[in-house]
């Protein structure tokens, strides 16, 4: 591989104008492609093989007319203090209140009027009342006229002397992405790199090839959106994977083209080099990184699939990207991506009188500097005391990582929203008044049996079932209240409402689920009826409870099959089993930590976390996913130096020694880079961004600086050649990739001085 991949990268270098001009067209071409694109879908969210999943699909079928996908806000009015809602002013301002949200916008529907039915939508203490705004569109659909509508009105009526505040999917979420922490996370990123390569041009090179291989990827999931399926959201977690892995493997490639150049290597021979060596890092790098995402597919949920083969897609176009355009664009500047300082040793036009004393000067300066650098002194001090870092390293993300084994999973509402959001004031008011069960409550479907008919005309035998079984369900403890039964004008299916006593994110609300199905398991053996659970609370576990048992699995099939890909890569059983080992410790940990912020409130005041509480499902496999990917890139990175250089007759400790020297520094600042783009989310003011941005960076601290940087090279200290062991018949049956590039070493020439290079930068 390294001898072909050594071609491609020379003939890149070469053909600088047609590569530039192919990817030009490419991305042009992706760019018009999308803009041209019918309207990508709206997100539809689907779980196959669950209970409310086939609830949902029953209810599709019986209730046409109820199962429109359109979007509601629920506005909650409290009176003002000493009245109640029945007080005639306040109820002149609520009844102007319902007339003016009938009116605010052409796309509602309706509005539910809190009067004509009180024992439902006024609260026992008559100080409290909902309405339900109904729209004729998707949640996604609303525009900013009805949102400023629904404004308009709800702000009148506080004028009034109301409490007013709005709840559900068809009120405007303000959000900040965007925002100064994600600028300052770029900026960071963009210092970090002038500062690893003391070169503007090669600071810029990782930046730009990552942001056109990602808008390539992007306006490609764009293109494709109708075809496959794919919404406007599919392309999240693309553009998040795809800059970070997009940035690290030009920062690898173009670092491993100035360490040729500065072995006294001609250009073209360096571009070859690098791509022959990094670049074949990079592949193996990014095949691991498509696998944690492709194998996304075993969650068995549509939305979380398509999310991660688009994310495979974009790192895929990474690959190519970082393996011909940025040895292209080395051929643009060969020179001057070359640090500043010391520049005029790789020049090759007749330099001056001046410029010769200037380079001389700079020949003695490097001369004199005999001081390892700080990799080499790192690895060096891990190889004298190998038990005390490995130790150290072990037992520290050992206690951060305890508090994972309290993780709770469940998905994002409006009571984890922040206080300031009237979605949040709007749940707050309804707990109060209502009880906290009423923000989640279930529905059950009842499909009657044979045996449940009735003589009273249309539904009267499946109201009949339903109101026999919401009697049943009502004495399950936990349960607040069950609605009557109505009945579908086939009068074969009836629906009633449950009422939890404990909130929709509450363990009890959970148990009370599975208690309820329990139940309902019963009565369908005595009723012959088909009882189903559902609800979006009800949704909501089904999908924590799926992701939770396909966390496993998932974990075994990326780690088993980037085991094989290293084994390859390495030549080494221990090697892979080792870097698996410490991406799992490293998971754990950020895990651990995740926990104890959001969801014990641990610091809480420090990240400004208004509602600590359980883990956002999702959170743990993506954050397995991305981290996997970048831990495997510094993995291979980093001791894939360490195997070229054992593969070329260094000891084991040189090997080590050797892989910090070269690549310690870049797989730092790769890291660095990282954690400053996911720490800008924590800035943010949503909850679940800061969750997700904190977690990432926490993630690739761990993994990079304590298990790559710490844990690995006390290893290989401790391991020495067994490190490299690999059984004769395994060696056999292996296939041979040439990572490390011994082939380009029995093919290429000695490298020779810098000021011997023959071509002008």
């Amino acid at each position: 591989m390294a001898t072909f991949l050594s071609k491609l990268g020379r003939l890149a270098f070469r053909r600088k104008g047609v590569t530039l001009l192919l990817w030009l067209l490419a991305f042009v071409g992706m760019g018009v492609a999308a803009s041209s694109a019918p309207t990508p879908p709206a997100d539809t969210f689907s779980m196959p093989g669950t209970e409310s999943q086939e609830a949902f699909d029953l209810l599709t079928e019986k209730f046409p007319a109820a199962s429109v996908d359109g979007a509601t806000a629920r506005v909650v009015v409290r009176a003002p203090e000493g009245t109640k809602i029945t007080t005639p002013s306040t109820r002149t301002e609520v009844e102007r209140l319902v007339a003016g949200l009938g009116t605010s916008s052409p796309q509602v529907v309706g509005v539910a009027d809190p009067y004509r039915s009180p024992a439902v939508s006024i609260s026992g203490d008559g100080t409290t009342a909902y309405m339900v705004v109904t729209y004729k569109v998707p949640a996604a659909e609303v525009d900013d006229k009805a949102h400023d509508g629904l404004d308009a009105a709800t702000e009148q009526a506080r004028e009034a002397g109301l409490i007013v505040e709005a709840g559900g999917d068809a009120v405007k979420i303000e959000q900040a992405m965007g925002g100064t922490g994600e600028q300052i996370g770029i900026l960071v990123s963009a210092f970090v790199l002038v500062l690893t390569f003391g070169s503007m041009i090669a600071a810029g090179m990782p930046l730009i090839t990552a942001l056109i291989g990602v808008g390539i990827g992007i306006s490609g999931i764009t293109a494709l959106g109708s075809t496959l399926g794919l919404s406007g959201t599919t392309g999240t977690l693309a553009m998040m994977i795809g800059l970070a892995v997009g940035i690290d493997y030009a920062l690898f490639i173009v670092s491993r083209f100035r360490a040729e150049r500065a072995e006294g290597r001609t250009p073209e021979e360096a571009a070859g080099r690098a791509v022959g060596t990094a670049g074949s890092a990079v592949v193996f790098a990014g095949l691991t990184v498509i696998v944690a995402l492709a194998g996304l597919a075993v969650v068995n949920i549509p939305m979380l699939t398509k999310m991660g083969l688009a994310a495979a897609g974009t790192v895929a176009v990474a690959v190519l990207v970082a393996i011909t355009l940025v040895p292209a664009l080395l051929g643009l500047a060969p020179v001057k991506v070359m640090a500043r300082k010391g520049r005029l040793r790789y020049a090759v036009k007749p330099l001056s009188d001046r410029q010769r004393r200037r380079a001389a000067g700079h020949e003695a300066k490097i001369a004199r500097k005999t001081k390892p650098n700080l990799g080499t002194r790192w690895a060096r001090y891990v190889l004298r005391h190998p038990v005390v870092v490995l130790l150290v390293g072990v037992i520290g993300l050992g206690t951060v990582a305890v508090p994972a084994a309290s993780l709770e999973l469940g998905l994002p509402g409006e009571g984890q929203m922040s206080t300031q959001t009237t979605q949040r004031r709007a749940y707050d008011l309804l707990s109060e008044s209502f009880g906290p069960g009423f923000n989640g409550p279930l529905t059950v479907t009842v499909q009657a049996g044979s045996t449940s008919t009735g003589t009273a005309g249309p539904g009267a035998g499946a109201k009949a079932a339903g109101d026999e079984i919401g009697k049943a369900l009502a004495r399950t403890p936990g349960v607040a209240s069950v609605s009557p039964a109505t009945a579908n004008t086939a009068g074969d299916t009836a629906i009633l409402n449950v009422i939890p006593t404990t909130g929709p994110t509450e363990k009890k609300t959970e148990e009370l689920v599975h208690a309820l199905r329990d139940t309902a398991d019963d009565l369908e053996r005595s009723t012959a009826s088909r009882i189903l659970v559902t609800g979006q609370t009800a949704m909501f576990i089904d999908f924590s409870q799926t992701l939770d048992d396909a966390l496993l699995p998932y974990l075994a099939l990326v780690v088993g099959l980037a085991f094989l890909l290293l084994m390859v890569v390495f030549r080494s059983v221990l090697v892979p089993l080792k870097a698996a080992l410490g991406f799992l410790l490293s998971v754990a940990a950020a895990l651990g930590a995740v926990v104890a912020v959001f969801q014990w409130g641990w610091l809480a005041d420090v990240f400004g976390i208004d509602a600590p509480g359980p883990i956002m499902s999702t959170m743990p496999i993506f954050m397995i996913g991305v981290v996997f990917g970048l831990a495997m890139d510094y993995e291979v990175f980093l001791v894939s130096r360490m195997r070229e250089s054992y593969a070329h007759g260094a000891r084991p400790g040189e090997a080590v020694v050797d892989g910090f020297r070269y690549g310690g520094r870049v797989v730092g600042a790769a890291a660095f880079i990282m954690m400053s783009v996911f720490s800008g989310f924590v800035m943010e003011d949503n909850d679940f961004v800061k969750m997700i941005g904190f977690a990432l960076a926490i993630a690739v601290l761990f993994d990079a600086f304590v298990v790559r940087m710490a844990i690995v090279p006390a290893l290989f200290a401790l391991l020495g050649r067994s490190a490299w062991w690999l059984p004769k018949w395994l060696d056999r049956i292996l296939p041979r990739v040439d990572v490390e590039g011994e082939k380009l070493a029995a093919t290429q020439p000695a490298p020779h001085s810098p000021r011997e290079s023959t071509l002008v930068g």
